[in-house]
């Protein structure tokens, strides 16, 4: 069976699958049922499961508000994606004076010299305001550019009612996002390793600079992970976030925690002080004890016969596979037959594999999705593989032909024939080469000769 034939056959399969599905869904079932028993103190929240981007709990989540100093976190994952963390970061008269008189700070001075990573430290653990300002020109120049950036990355990440209009967070009346919004810029962040690393560092210790000649400590403000001025909102499973708070925006916070394999953000704004860590320890608490996260691998069907979509998955599918990383939330009050799937193409930029996508919904609602892998376009063990699966093969009954294998195969035997061929061209060569070789090193053997005289008598010479 030819590529085409078979990318042909997988898109009559997905379309097939749409329809099925189209046919057999069902309105909302009186057992859909989304917990949502609980109010927090916050204007604004929301609780958003970190792999699948799934909604748990949300409250005013697209009200628009103040953020402060949580805009930080859009300020690092724009030098995360843009900047290595061994970059020096030059601290402008702009950053040093151009914040607020008694904002938080770490006392920078003009023309200091610090490393990116050491700055995003500044930033995200002191809430620094300089170091926001600095790392903003780092990456884009100057302010404005800066500021172009985080609104167009904005977007990017699905955000529709967000603008931001400086790197800090400091009041701005064009300068506002939502709880939705922010947890998406917070799942996007938390991606990046590094960023994670940063945000559930407890303490960290600047070295001295060329303006320092001191080390500078610091420490984490986020009071539900590490002791700050209190122990009473620690949180165990707490692994990190972002504080915030002006006056005109309340309390906003950014927390991430993990529990029973389960990663969640929370968002909470426009909070009274202190009860930003009240609210979001009852928020977490509240869908830990109500969400349950499932592979989607383990129910899932992709067989192109079977019409159950929700049944035990099928070895029946040549071409197509669902990725193992695909992943559902749901209420623990349900099941997994009675959430509803949609087969739609979708493309992957960085993954030419995937060319759809399992998306599933419970009770109206967004719970997690699973892309659909093209099997054809994956690199096997055999460059010519048509090999039964006891074998070690695919099973498929197409051959696959693995060009990049084929080619370093056949460059193979093309050089080991080059360099035999010069050998046999150079025999005659090595062998009197040799030859003249070991007659040169070779020392003669000592013999005893036997003269004789003309006068007949013999006499005995050592040669």
């Amino acid at each position: 069976m030819s590529i085409k034939k078979s990318i042909s056959k997988l898109l009559a399969f997905l379309f097939l699958t749409n329809s099925l599905v189209a046919a057999n869904t069902m309105e909302v079932k009186a057992a859909d049922y989304w917990p949502g028993g609980i109010d927090v103190t916050a204007e604004s929240a929301i609780i958003m499961e970190e792999e699948t981007g799934t909604i748990l709990y949300s409250k005013n989540m697209d009200e628009v508000h103040f953020p402060a100093s949580i805009t930080k976190i859009m300020t690092a994952l724009l030098t995360l994606e843009n900047c290595q963390l061994d970059e020096t970061v030059t601290f402008s008269a702009e950053a040093v004076y151009g914040t607020e008189l008694g904002s938080s700070s770490i006392a920078r001075d003009v023309n200091e010299e610090m490393t990116v990573e050491q700055t995003l430290y500044g930033m995200m653990l002191e809430s620094a305001n300089e170091c926001a300002y600095a790392l903003g020109e780092h990456v884009a120049g100057d302010m404005s550019s800066f500021v172009d950036m985080m609104n167009d990355r904005a977007k990017e990440l699905g955000c529709t009612n967000t603008h931001f209009n400086n790197s800090n967070g400091l009041p701005d009346d064009e300068h506002y996002t939502t709880a939705h919004d922010m947890a998406l810029i917070a799942r996007a962040a938390y991606s990046i390793p590094k960023f994670a690393e940063i945000v559930g560092t407890k303490s960290y210790t600047i070295p001295p600079t060329n303006k320092h000649p001191d080390p500078t400590p610091l420490n984490n403000h986020h009071q539900m992970l590490h002791y700050y001025k209190t122990n009473k909102y620690l949180y165990d499973g707490c692994l990190g976030g972002k504080t915030g708070y002006t006056v005109v925006a309340g309390a906003t916070l950014v927390t991430y925690a993990k529990k029973d394999g389960m990663t969640l953000i929370c968002v909470v704004m426009k909070d009274t002080v202190g009860e930003q860590y009240t609210d979001t320890t009852n928020l977490f608490e509240y869908c830990f004890s109500n969400f349950s996260k499932y592979a989607v691998k383990d129910f899932a069907s992709i067989s192109e016969t079977d019409t159950n979509v929700t049944g035990v998955l099928s070895e029946n599918s040549e071409l197509i596979k669902i990725d193992k990383k695909g992943l559902i939330v749901i209420p623990k009050t349900a099941s997994v037959l009675d959430v509803q799937s949609t087969v739609v193409p979708y493309s992957d930029e960085n993954d030419k594999a995937v060319v759809g996508q399992l998306r599933y919904t419970y009770a109206d609602r967004s719970v997690g999705m699973a892309n659909l892998l093209f099997t054809n376009a994956e690199v096997e063990s055999y460059p010519f593989d048509n090999l039964p699966v006891k074998k070690g093969g695919s099973g498929k009954d197409y051959i696959q032909v693995d060009y990049p294998k084929i080619g370093l195969v056949i460059l193979a035997i093309i050089v080991l024939v080059v360099i035999v061929l010069y050998i046999r061209s150079k025999s005659s060569e090595i062998l009197l080469a040799r030859h003249r070789y070991k007659s040169k090193h070779t020392k003669p053997e000592k013999t005893n000769l036997t003269i004789i005289r003309s006068n007949g008598k013999k006499r005995r010479r050592r040669r």
